[in-house]
């Protein structure tokens, strides 16, 4: 793992549980973290409902948006955590892995968003602990 480590987010639609992981990531890390989000099949936008769960406390992921998951966003990761995709998100070797099980947001109320958003903060911030303990 190189002086800063790469940390990849990745669940099917890269519009709801990825991206909230990302927004935590760099909120809690700053830039000693690179960080990236993708999808196995990516959404159009989004979800607004994810979008405004950020918002409740300060961390703005408007300007994101759902990308597809490429070989060489993958091979440059150090660290892949995969959130509910199954087999749709592909292994890549030789990268440490997590598999986060997450509800999805999608088509949720705001209420269960924000128990996700939550989840994915303390899981997040186990991640960055660790991180920083290895470097």
């Amino acid at each position: 793992m190189s002086d800063k480590p790469s940390v990849l987010f990745v669940c099917v639609h890269n519009a709801g549980r990825s991206q909230m992981a990302a927004g935590w990531l760099r909120h809690l890390a700053g830039d000693t973290i690179e960080v990236r989000s993708a999808g196995s099949e990516p959404a159009e936008q989004i979800n607004p409902v994810a979008v405004e769960a950020m918002r409740e406390v300060g961390i703005d992921i408007t300007d994101q948006t759902p990308v597809r998951l490429s070989w060489d966003t993958a091979e440059a990761s150090d660290v892949i955590i995969t959130m509910g995709c199954g087999d749709s998100c592909p292994i890549f070797p030789g990268k440490r892995y997590e598999d986060w099980k997450l509800t999805d947001p999608a088509g949720q109320p705001i209420d269960i968003v924000r128990e996700v958003r939550d989840d994915i903060r303390s899981r997040v911030s186990g991640l960055l602990a660790d991180l920083q303990q290895r470097r």
